[in-house]
């Protein structure tokens, strides 16, 4: 290989060289901005979230031999293109942990509190009708979460600082007694607040329709910081256009960005770009655990989480 001495690292996204270069260490050369001269000798690539990692990628890095992505998501990179070619894709599962959850709790308040509507109302001078804005109370009321991973979890912890009680369904992860839910229809049925935690699978796609919102308990708020996907925004506006569902927060969309959607207009919607799993801290830990695994498989080491490869927990080195 035309490889050089010391193994070329390269961001694409970019991710900032003052994080990543000190984590990788003096044994590697870190490039922030890569051109194809780079790429070509590249054996790592730490990965933005947005970069479409494709086949023609691939084929611009014949010399790659480990990729890092920064997150758990792994849709935009093709994961049967890094299986033939028999490179790794780390993922940083638990660097957004906290960040999530609180964007899913600032979601929460925000739609609660009707905070939207009554800054609109304030700002318009419109204080004698404040009354049509009844603000609600999280102290009490139900917590329903769908998928109770690291950042479910979070979520119930930080439910219950509010007096929440918190129920919760997963099929895969075990969900202590005192909370678990039967199914998500009994879930749906209770809960006065319901929040998403679960990637995007062919059973998870379309998981809240049509019949989910008829059973959902009346002026129910729905918060999603997973994937788009796993709500369909007709149905999700016509539960709202009938008071079915009391509100909607949205920090994820399918696509992304997203075309306009007549829900985004809805005075009990709440947007934001999928940025709550990118606070400052997140950000950067997300970074550092990526830098972490690239030089851990180059090194023969174990990268925390890898996302492909049938025998992904025995593999250090290609």
């Amino acid at each position: 290989m035309n490889s050089p001495v010391n193994p070329i690292i390269v961001g694409l996204g970019p991710i900032a060289t003052e994080i990543v270069a000190p984590i990788l260490g003096s044994d590697f050369i870190y490039i922030e901005n890569p051109n194809s001269a780079d790429l070509a000798v590249a054996q790592g690539a730490l990965v933005r979230a947005a970069f479409e990692f494709n086949k023609s990628v691939f084929d611009q890095m014949p010399n790659l031999r480990v990729i890092a992505r920064t997150g758990v998501g792994t849709e935009l990179v093709d994961l049967a293109e890094a299986d033939a070619r028999e490179i790794p894709v780390v993922i940083t599962p638990g660097s957004n942990t906290n960040a999530v959850a609180e964007g899913a709790f600032a979601h929460i308040l925000h739609l609660s509190k009707r905070l939207g509507p009554l800054t609109k109302l304030v700002a318009a001078g419109d204080w004698n009708n404040r009354v049509k804005y009844p603000v609600g109370d999280l102290e009490d009321q139900t917590l329903g979460i769908i998928g109770f991973g690291r950042i479910g979890a979070r979520v119930a912890k930080i439910a219950q600082t509010f007096g929440m009680k918190v129920i919760a369904f997963d099929p895969y992860v075990q969900v202590p007694n005192e909370m678990r839910s039967a199914s998500i229809a009994e879930l749906l049925a209770t809960s006065d607040v319901i929040t998403l935690h679960l990637p995007l699978t062919t059973e998870t796609n379309g998981l809240i329709g049509g019949a989910e919102f008829k059973i959902i308990k009346p002026g129910a708020i729905l918060v999603n910081c997973s994937r788009g996907a796993l709500i369909n925004l007709d149905e999700a506006l016509s539960a709202l256009n009938s008071g079915n569902l009391g509100g909607i927060g949205l920090d994820v969309f399918d696509p992304e960005p997203p075309k306009h959607h007549p829900i985004f207009d809805h005075e009990n919607t709440v947007l934001t770009p999928h940025v709550m799993g990118l606070s400052k801290q997140a950000t950067i830990a997300t970074y550092v655990l990526a830098a972490q695994g690239v030089r851990d498989f180059l090194t023969g080491g174990k990268p925390q989480a890898i996302a492909n490869l049938k025998n992904k927990n025995d593999r250090s080195t290609k």
